[in-house]
């Protein structure tokens, strides 16, 4: 039996919320979890970085898994593992025990995410229900990074309290997915691409953590073992996938010009706003001296009117491509982060803010594009794959993002963490800038392509 549409967006988007609310709990709080652990500096870079690991390595599998044995069953899988990971985090005695629990809860989440965003192509399959539900996706994504920082401020120094309240949340979403979606898969044979799965997780986990040590010394043995090890597994896997035909990823799909928009666009917003507001909380609390809650609060400014700018964004004329949403968000969004170039720690919060909303007007019309474009541009029985594909894109472009900010910006004094965050914005938004530039010629090239096809259709 089918589920209703409002019955999958609800679990979709509660799903969604609860993924990034997960991931950015602990923005905030960063000093007060690695004071609780006894974390060095390299177990506090982990501390950051270890559910984006997680998410990396199994957001791509967990579509393509969901799309061959049901996307349902994936999803409440996902909610189970974000339990399990979060309680491993509450009780840890240490550090290693809690980057444990966050690489499963970001293993768990990336089912949510891609499972959750798949179910709603066959629940929205005409376009003007489909931008509504995808612009309700980016809005719930949006909340969930503007309400896991107030949550973690809030209870900061009872931040395992946090992970309790966590894992009663995520068994609270498989069970509102078992009741709400029913099962859809392909119709494709089932197959379960093991070798695929192992390259790319391998790999994906070798360029994070060689991202994450990077940020101690570039030149240290490890992580020059572990670049090698990037560079050699995910060449595996790409060629593999080559050869067997695209079990985990059809690289076919990639001739669709709306797929590579999609998919710079999200490498492109993960690398540059993302990565930037991430660290936005650490300027704030360690540059200008305010509490976490207050740190949080000023972010708000951003996410909150990511989540707005999100749900209008259906509002937009059809004629609107999807490639031509995507640059002009990512224009907007450039052009918010330009007042955020010029912090000194004797800066007002308030002379930030409006550029924290204008940038969150272009965030929520990037992520709502994202949503749909991600499920429009690959055939119904790939859904999985092209969330899958689509969220990856993002994590990773955030994860190379986190590192380049924190090289530029992470300093000991307040007046070199501002300097280091201004040059760390202004590559930002050259990133912005260069991934908007990109989509358009992608988009004018789609259309010269269409248009001389189409007199001979």
């Amino acid at each position: 039996m089918a589920s209703r549409p409002g019955a999958v967006l609800v679990a979709s988007g509660g799903a969604t919320l609860l993924a990034l609310f997960v991931f950015t709990a602990p923005l905030s709080i960063v000093p007060a979890v690695a004071g609780g652990l006894g974390a060095g500096a390299v177990a506090t870079s982990w501390i950051l970085s270890s559910m984006s690991l997680g998410l990396a390595v199994a957001l791509l599998p967990a579509g393509a898994i969901g799309d061959d044995f049901g996307r349902r069953r994936v999803f409440v899988a996902g909610a189970v593992v974000t339990a399990a990971g979060s309680v491993l985090c509450a009780v840890a005695p240490g550090p290693l025990t809690f980057i444990g629990g966050r690489v499963v809860e970001g293993l768990g989440s990336a089912a949510l995410i891609a499972c959750g965003l798949a179910v709603l192509g066959p629940a929205f399959p005409d376009a003007a229900g489909r931008a509504r539900a995808t612009g309700l996706w980016g809005a719930c994504l949006g909340a969930g990074i503007a309400t896991g920082p107030l949550a973690g401020a809030a209870l900061d120094h009872h931040w395992r309290v946090l992970y309790v309240v966590i894992a009663g949340l995520a068994l609270g979403v498989a069970a509102l997915g078992r009741v709400l979606l029913a099962e859809s898969e392909s119709d494709r044979v089932r197959t379960v691409d093991l070798p695929g799965a192992l390259l790319l997780g391998g790999g994906l986990a070798a360029l994070l953590a060689a991202l994450t040590e990077g940020r101690q010394s570039w030149t240290s043995p490890l992580e020059l073992a572990l670049i090698a090890a990037a560079v050699v597994l995910l060449t595996a896997f790409f060629t593999h996938q080559n050869r067997s035909g695209g079990g985990m990823l059809d690289l076919t799909l990639f001739r669709r010009p709306a797929l590579v928009s999609a998919t710079t666009g999200a490498f492109v917003a993960g690398a540059g706003v993302t990565a930037l507001m991430a660290f936005l909380c650490t300027m704030l609390e360690n540059g200008l001296a305010l509490s976490p809650f207050t740190s949080a609060l000023v972010v708000l400014a951003w996410s909150a009117t990511s989540v707005v700018s999100a749900v209008l964004t259906r509002r937009l004329p059809a004629a609107f491509s999807g490639g031509a949403r995507l640059s002009a968000g990512l224009v907007v969004v450039a052009a918010g982060l330009v007042p955020l170039a010029f912090a000194t720690p004797a800066v007002a919060p308030a002379s930030l803010l409006p550029g924290l909303v204008v940038a969150g007007v272009g965030t929520g019309v990037v992520n709502a594009s994202l949503g749909r474009e991600a499920v429009a541009s690959v055939p119904p029985d790939r859904t999985g794959m092209g969330s899958g594909i689509n969220n990856t894109s993002r994590y990773v472009g955030a994860a190379l993002g986190v590192t380049v900010v924190s090289v530029l910006a992470v300093h000991p004094s307040p007046a070199g963490l501002t300097a280091g965050w201004n040059t760390a914005v202004g590559v930002g938004i050259a990133v912005s800038l260069v991934g908007a530039a990109a989509i358009a010629a992608l988009t004018v090239r789609a259309k010269r392509v269409t248009a001389t096809a189409a007199p001979t259709a």
